[in-house]
């Protein structure tokens, strides 16, 4: 179970990286232990309020076929920030792309690693 959080936690962290090289006002500062604590809020914010806000929104989300659940995404994004010293997002547009990008990076790799790894034990 740790192995599987360590690796989950190393997606979220690969998924910022690519976020902050393809977008020009979203910065992580503290090299690599900065992507780390990102990630490691990230996590954690996404998990307890991350999961009561896409069970409240539930039915706008089947309602506007996904949209509501990418704002979401971008206000655990910002609040990641907020909370953080190390996670700097200038401009609405800016959350709304990282969030996009971190979604489908985080997505992409799940498939890859974490089902591959699934299987590969049943």
């Amino acid at each position: 179970m740790l192995e599987r959080i360590l690796l989950r936690w190393a997606i979220i962290g690969v998924a910022f990286a690519i976020a902050v090289q393809l977008l020009d006002n979203i910065t992580v500062t503290g090299g690599f232990w900065g992507y780390v604590w990102v990630s490691a809020l990230f996590g954690l914010v996404n998990a307890f309020i991350g999961t009561v806000l896409k069970i409240l929104t539930l039915p706008l989300t089947i309602i506007t076929l996904g949209i509501s659940a990418l704002l979401v995404n971008t206000g655990l994004l910002f609040l990641t920030a907020a909370i953080s010293n190390r996670l700097q997002i200038h401009g609405f547009w800016t959350g709304i792309w990282a969030a996009l990008i971190i979604s489908v990076v985080s997505m992409i790799l799940n498939r890859l690693l974490v089902d591959r790894r699934r299987r590969a034990r049943a």
